[in-house]
């Protein structure tokens, strides 16, 4: 019970950041990513402020033996580059770049009734259901 209290506060202060900083404004996203028209630098420095306590928490986890709510960390991720990673990537990338929204966002955005959130979110949704056959189809090999 604690770990989802932890999980509910911390998910409603990320919310209450990226509304703060303006995240959840597709405009101000896609000002971000226009670097030869009105660009906005203003994601910079949320980015910026996010690596900061990222870094300090990584540097606390590295001298824990285990985490406070749970019995252990996970596994590393992997380092490899590789054709699911750059795909993904470049899907991603694509999807912010039109949409003007992220994940992490688009749930925030929720919370204000936009239907280009709720869209968005929609179509995360097809996207994150089709991508385990669509992976498993592109993995088999060809005759």
């Amino acid at each position: 019970m604690r770990r989802q209290i932890a999980s509910l506060i911390a998910g409603g202060v990320f919310g209450i950041g990226l509304t703060l900083s303006g995240m959840t404004d597709t405009a101000k996203v896609q000002g971000w990513l226009d670097i030869f028209g009105a660009w906005d630098p203003t994601l910079a420095f949320v980015m910026v402020g996010a690596i900061v306590p990222m870094a300090l928490a990584w540097w606390i986890a590295a001298r824990m033996d285990k985490p406070v709510l749970g019995s252990s960390f996970p596994p590393a991720a992997g380092t490899q580059v590789g054709p699911d990673l750059i795909i993904g990537s470049v899907l991603f990338g694509l999807g912010w770049a039109l949409a003007g929204l992220c994940p992490g966002p688009a749930l925030a955005s929720l919370s204000f009734g936009g239907t280009g959130g709720l869209m968005f979110l929609a179509a995360m949704l097809a996207g994150m259901a089709a991508a385990p056959s669509l992976r498993a189809r592109l993995a088999r090999p060809t005759l």
